[in-house]
C-alpha cells in the first residue's frame, strides 16, 4: 500500500555534559589514538545523575516544537524507542503525554535496541496508511551511560547519551516513505545484550553485571554482512539504485564498522552521515542525531532520498527509504 504519511518536523538534544577520550585514558587502559583508529569517536555526553530517558526525550520535543514552529497537543499516538527507560512502567511514551498535556492520545515504548527508530518510523508509517491515526510523535531516547561498565575498557569507550524526536503527519499527496526492509536473527542474541529476569539465554549463562555486554567482533561480522544486503534488498523494493540515493545514514555504532558497510554497498562514505565522532553509539538515538547535523551542515535538503538503516540488539535490523521534505 502506498504511503500516506509524511515526516513534518525532527528535533534533537544531547546532555550537556561531555567524555572526552583524553577523560577515558584516565579511568581504563586505552589512548586517544587506539579509539579513534577503531571507533572514530572523540566525544561522547553523558546523562547527569538525575537526569534520564525522559528528561533528554522533553528537550528533543521542544526543540522539535521550537524550530518547525509546531503543535503537539493533538498528536493522537507516542512511540518512544528506548532501552534506557526511567522505570519499567510507566513508559517513557506516558511520561511525555503527561508532560506536554497531550489530552487524547495512545502512548507506548517500543524496544528494537538501536534499530529503534527506524521500527518506530515504519511503525508510525503504518498506522497513519492505515487509517488508525493522523498525528504520530516519535522518539528515540537514550542514557546508555547508566548501564555501561567504567570498568570495561572494549564497551566504555563507545556509548553516549542523547535523544531525537519526529512527526509524522498524515499526507495523503506528499509521503514521505517509498520502502522499507526489515529482519531478525534472534540465535545472535548473545553477542551483545543486558540481563533483567533471567541470567540465562539459550541455556548459555549470561553476565549478570545488568550493564551492557557485546562480543563487538560477532557484531561486527553479522552488520557487515547483513546490512549490505538488506541494502539491496531495501533498493530492490523501490526499484532504485545507490545511484539515487542522496545521502545513507545508518546507526552511527562505529565508524569503522560503517565504513565497512559503505565499501560492501558501494555507497560513498562523502553520502553517509553519522553522529558517531561526538556522540558515540547512542542506540536508538544516533540516526535523528546524525540526520538533525546533516540538516544544520546545509547538507540535507528538501527533495533529497535518504537511506536510514538501523541494526543492533537482538539481532534486529530494519532499512527506510525517505523522501525528505519538511
Amino acid at each position: 500500500m502506498p504511503s500516506k504519511a509524511r515526516i513534518t518536523a525532527i528535533g534533537t538534544y544531547v546532555p550537556e555534559k561531555k567524555l572526552l577520550n583524553e577523560d577515558l585514558e584516565k579511568m581504563v587502559d586505552t589512548n586517544d589514538e587506539w579509539i579513534v583508529q577503531r571507533t572514530g569517536m572523540k566525544e561522547r555526553r553523558i546523562a547527569g545523575e538525575a537526569e534520564f530517558a525522559s528528561h533528554l526525550a522533553y528537550k528533543a520535543i521542544e526543540n522539535l516544537i521550537e524550530k518547525y514552529s509546531k503543535d503537539v497537543k493533538d498528536v493522537d499516538c507516542i512511540i518512544v524507542a528506548t532501552t534506557t527507560s526511567d522505570y519499567a512502567f510507566p513508559s517513557v511514551a506516558c511520561q511525555i503525554q503527561n508532560h506536554f498535556n497531550i489530552h487524547c492520545t495512545g502512548a507506548f515504548d517500543l524496544n528494537a535496541t538501536c534499530a529503534g527508530f527506524t521500527y518506530a518510523l515504519h511503525l508510525a508509517n503504518n498506522l497513519i496508511t492505515a487509517g488508525a491515526h493522523k498525528k504520530i510523535l516519535v522518539v528515540s531516547t537514550e542514557t546508555l551511560s547508566k548501564v555501561t561498565d567504567y570498568k570495561d575498557r572494549t564497551t566504555c569507550i563507545l556509548f553516549g547519551d542523547g535523544a531525537g524526536a519526529m512527526l509524522v503527519e498524515y499526507d495523503y499527496e506528499n509521503p514521505s516513505f517509498l520502502a522499507a526492509h526489515m529482519g531478525t536473527n534472534g540465535e545472535g542474541g548473545i553477542h551483545v545484550y543486558r540481563t533483567s529476569f533471567s541470567t540465562s539465554l539459550d541455556g548459555k549463562p549470561l553476565n549478570d553485571s545488568g550493564n551492557i555486554v557485546q562480543n563487538g567482533r560477532e557484531v561486527y561480522k553479522w552488520a557487515s554482512r547483513t546490512v549490505p544486503e538488506g541494502i539491496q534488498a531495501l533498493l530492490r523494493n523501490a526499484e532504485l539504485s545507490i545511484d539515487n540515493i542522496n545521502w545513507f545514514i545508518p546507526h552511527s555504532a562505529n565508524l569503522r564498522m560503517i565504513e565497512s558497510i559503505c565499501e560492501k554497498s558501494n555507497v560513498s562514505i562523502e553520502k553517509t552521515l553519522t553522529s558517531v565522532k561526538y556522540f558515540g553509539n547512542t542506540s536508538s538515538a544516533s540516526i535523528p542525531l546524525a540526520l538533525y547535523l546533516g540538516i544544520e551542515e546545509g547538507k540535507v535538503k528538501n527533495g533529497d532520498t535518504l537511506l536510514l538503516y538501523g541494526f543492533g540488539g537482538g539481532l534486529t535490523h530494519l532499512g527506510l527509504l525517505v523522501k525528505w521534505n519538511i
